[in-house]
């Protein structure tokens, strides 16, 4: 029974990702066929063009699988457990110093072997 739904879907699908596609081309060629008009109105063509070739597009198999993707990306990120400030402040001045010590390091090392090659070329 679900094989005949996503059968149904997948025909459907290709006859919406067409439409998502053409809103797309209609963008892109609408925005340069009217450069001369105001960027404003342009701007909010496009985005009322790039909502509804969103919505198309979620209407799809794939869109619908991306829809659930983010929402348990959503759900994934409530579980994390973030730093302190005070964690991420000691971490931080970790780094600084670390950089800090390496930068000293490669400088000492640049100044020794650039005394080295003055040495040798004379």
């Amino acid at each position: 029974m679900s094989s005949k739904i996503e059968t149904k879907g997948s025909k459907l699908d290709s006859l919406k990702w067409l439409i998502v596609v053409a809103l797309v081309v209609a963008g892109v060629v609408g925005n340069s066929i009217y450069a001369e008009q105001s960027l404003l109105y342009r701007v909010v063509i496009l985005l009322l063009l790039a909502g509804l070739a969103g919505f198309v597009a979620f209407q799809t198999v794939r869109g619908a699988a991306f829809v659930i993707h983010m929402k348990e990306a959503k759900n994934e990120i409530r579980k994390v457990v973030w730093p302190t400030r005070q964690e991420t402040g000691q971490t931080t001045m970790m780094v600084v110093g670390v950089v800090i010590l390496i930068g000293f390091l490669l400088w000492g090392l640049d100044s020794f072997l650039g005394w080295v090659v003055s040495s040798v070329i004379g």
